[in-house]
C-alpha cells in the first residue's frame, strides 16, 4: 500500500518477444519462452516486496499483454484496475506522461516499450542512476519510483526516487 501523499510507478518494459515468424506483424509478437519466464520472475519479485499494483496502464501489444498475464499470475493479492491502451505502443516519453497523469490509484504499473519506457525512467528520477542494465533497460526491465504528490497530475519529470530496478536472471 502507498502512503497518503505518495504515489508509486511500476515501470516496465515487456518481457523478451518471438522473432520466430517474421510475417507477424510487430504488435501482434508474443513473448518467447525465456519472456514467459522473465515475467513470471518479475511478478515473484513484486509480490514477495508488497508491490502490488492498484492500477495498470498497458500497451494494447500482444507482448505486454501477456507479460501483465504473467505478472498477474504471481500478484494475487491484488486484482487492479486494468486499461489496455494503443497510446501506449511504442509511445515516447511525452505520450508515457501523459498517459500517467490519467490514472487514479496510488500505484500504477505502466508496461511499455522501448526506447520510450528507459527514457521515461531516466526522466522521472531526481538522480542519475549508475547502473549499466538501468542504462540499456533490458526487456522486462522494471523500475520502482516514488513521488511525492497527491494526483498523478501534478506528476512532474526529475521528481521521482527509486525504491528499486529488477532485471530477469536469465
Amino acid at each position: 500500500m502507498t502512503p497518503i501523499g505518495h504515489r508509486r510507478l511500476i515501470l516496465t518494459r515487456h518481457a523478451k518477444s518471438s522473432w520466430d515468424d517474421p510475417l507477424i506483424e510487430d504488435q501482434d509478437r508474443p513473448l518467447n519462452a525465456r519472456g514467459r519466464f522473465a515475467a513470471t520472475e518479475l511478478g515473484d519479485f513484486l509480490a514477495s516486496r508488497g508491490l502490488e499494483p492498484e492500477e495498470v496502464l498497458c500497451s494494447s501489444a500482444l507482448r505486454t499483454r501477456e507479460t501483465w498475464e504473467r505478472v498477474a499470475g504471481a500478484v494475487i493479492e491484488t486484482r487492479p484496475e486494468l486499461h489496455f491502451s494503443e497510446r501506449l505502443y511504442n509511445a515516447g516519453p511525452e505520450t508515457l506522461l501523459e498517459v500517467l497523469k490519467t490514472a487514479h490509484a496510488p500505484s500504477v504499473m505502466m508496461l511499455g516499450h522501448n526506447p520510450g519506457i528507459a527514457e521515461f525512467a531516466r526522466q522521472l528520477l531526481a538522480r542519475e542512476v549508475l547502473d549499466p542494465d538501468f542504462r540499456r533497460f533490458p526487456t522486462c526491465a522494471t523500475l520502482i519510483v516514488d513521488f511525492q504528490i497527491e494526483d498523478w497530475r501534478d506528476l512532474e519529470l526529475g521528481q521521482g526516487a527509486m525504491l528499486d530496478f529488477f532485471t530477469p536472471t536469465r
